[in-house]
């Protein structure tokens, strides 16, 4: 039977609405560091869900880590909400899935070489640079990272389905270049 990819990492955007005094949040947050001349976002982490922001003084925020769509709206929530308890009027707008990352095991090994010459418009294999062929596939839009081990990782969807058809139009395949 076929086994189904998971997702391992969501990353997405939401947008508070108001000029953040990065300075002030750092001062008062838990789990904030700021560091003004080596990046310049406010670093947040929350343990529920686990995730980490990126918040940038235009009131523009970055959320990663989190394993679905539901999660990683509930963890911007969250953060939008301990800045609004710092005093400043931020709102929840336009959050928007920018990435998903998605993986599985085929539970087989995969014969690359074969794969990328006969692939040879989506595929790069360079293993002496990274151990893993790289697949462009073009409908849906994502990058495949395929290993020898039989494992597959699969970015660059901005909807789970992205990542659902994207390994079921690969699997057929990679069960055709079985070692």
């Amino acid at each position: 039977d076929v086994p189904s990819p998971a997702l391992q990492n969501i990353v997405s955007t939401v947008n508070l609405g108001v000029p953040l005094d990065l300075k002030k949040i750092a001062l008062h947050a838990r789990n904030a560091e700021y560091n003004p001349k080596r990046f310049a976002a406010v670093i947040m982490r929350i343990r529920e869900p686990r995730t980490t922001a990126l918040i940038f003084s235009s009131g523009k925020m970055v959320c990663t880590g989190a394993k679905s769509e539901e999660s990683s709206r509930l963890a911007a929530r969250k953060y939008a909400r301990i800045v609004q308890k710092l005093g400043f009027n931020a709102k929840f707008t336009e959050f928007k899935v920018q990435n998903m990352v998605g993986s599985c095991d085929v539970r087989f090994p995969i014969q690359l070489e074969g794969l990328c010459l006969t692939h040879t418009q989506f595929s790069t294999y360079e293993p002496e640079l990274f151990p893993g062929l790289i697949y462009r596939m073009v409908k849906p839009r994502v990058v495949l990272l395929i290993f020898v081990s039989g494992k597959v990782v699969i970015t660059g969807a901005k909807y789970k389905k992205d990542i659902d058809d994207a390994f079921n139009q690969i699997y057929p395949i990679l069960k055709g270049f079985k070692k």
